[in-house]
């Protein structure tokens, strides 16, 4: 009986909501089967975490590790827009958990870096990247470009996938240096920033 005094709604919200403690979790501080959590969440009617947002939670325990920093400035909207525009045009948006966008263009990724740490307060050293080259261009030399060029250091930098020369025409004419891929593997910054493409919100002008 004492196990059904101390699931009351407050006590659970406080656990799951508001602290986000798992079922498991909450039923081992409590000394209770798991079932029994379950039972009184529904009991209560306290909406449970779909298994994607649980599976978030879990890799994200201390909330997200991000932060929508809003423009400001003239300069802030014109930043703001260039980076939404670079993903609606660039960035790869079919990948529903992971910020996406390559290019060969070295001064296009840093504008895009430099939107995600203004406005979303990631770390840049929690960046990761994917480098694509052509057996014709010098790996060592196109690494070294791309490092320089973004500020990046090399253990940021995934295995490069090596293509052979000939196939593509004379798309590698284009990029000597190779394709650099930008990621930031994180579900709802992805949907935060498809959400902004229909809004239109490169035209909004500054308040």
């Amino acid at each position: 009986m004492t196990e059904f005094v101390i699931l009351t709604k407050e006590k659970l919200e406080d656990l799951y909501l508001k602290n986000k403690l798992s079922v498991p979790v909450i039923a081992q501080k409590l000394g209770c089967s798991e079932h029994k959590i379950n039972y009184w969440l529904g009991k209560h009617n306290i909406l449970k975490r779909t298994i994607s947002e649980a599976v978030y939670l879990k890799y994200n325990p201390k909330g997200d590790p991000f932060k929508f920093n809003p423009p400001i400035t003239a300069e802030d909207h014109e930043l703001f827009g260039m980076g939404v525009g670079l993903y609606w045009g660039e960035g790869n948006k079919a990948n529903k958990n992971i910020v996406k966008l390559g290019n060969s263009d070295s001064e296009l990724l840093k504008v895009f870096i430099q939107f995600l740490i203004k406005f979303f307060n990631i770390k840049k050293q929690d960046l990761r990247f994917h480098l694509h080259i052509f057996t014709d261009i010098n790996l060592r030399k196109a690494k070294g470009f791309w490092i320089y060029e973004l500020g990046i250091k090399e253990n940021q930098i995934y295995k490069p996938t090596i293509t052979q020369t000939g196939k593509l025409g004379t798309y590698r004419h284009k990029s000597q240096y190779g394709v650099m891929t930008v990621y930031y593997a994180n579900t709802k910054l992805r949907n935060l920033i498809v959400n902004l493409i229909p809004g239109n919100i490169i035209n909004r002008k500054p308040a």
